[in-house]
């Protein structure tokens, strides 16, 4: 009887000492996000841009670049919205694709879902201004400065 108590003293503390080991889970957070891209382009066209992420209460500058190609003209977003899913702020560095069936465009006005492969999604809106057929978010790439 003596050896089972023993046993099972043994498997508590083993038990106990696992629990205690265990890294607490992350919980992804959200935090907004402020972009502005410009494009320029005949056939070939040169986009990028700057950006602000607010996470945590902290404030991280963002670069962006790889914004598609093949249009002409001149063109300007002004985008806010969500990044979900962040566990930390470089999360939201990454290559970018359309999470839904595609980019809306509807008088000048701008919604786009993308995600990252950290799992990132971006939740963004707001206003296209100047002469060019659209800008195209899927592919674009956002670094942190």
């Amino acid at each position: 009887m003596l050896s089972v108590v023993r046993s099972m003293a043994g498997a508590a503390i083993v038990v106990a000492f696992t629990l205690v080991a265990m890294p607490a889970p992350t919980y992804a957070q959200t935090g907004n996000v402020q972009l502005n891209i410009t494009r320029v382009g005949f056939i070939v066209g040169v986009g990028g841009g700057s950006g602000t992420l607010t996470y945590k209460g902290r404030r991280y500058p963002l670069s962006i670049g790889g914004v598609s190609i093949g249009t002409l003209g001149v063109a300007r977003a002004d985008l806010v919205g969500y990044a979900r899913n962040l566990r930390r702020a470089a999360d939201i560095a990454g290559t970018y694709t359309a999470v839904s069936s595609g980019l809306a465009i509807a008088g000048g006005a701008r919604r786009a879902r993308l995600r990252n492969s950290n799992g990132v999604i971006l939740e963004l809106r707001g206003r296209q201004v100047g002469f060019e057929v659209s800008i195209d978010l899927s592919g674009m790439t956002i670094s942190m400065r």
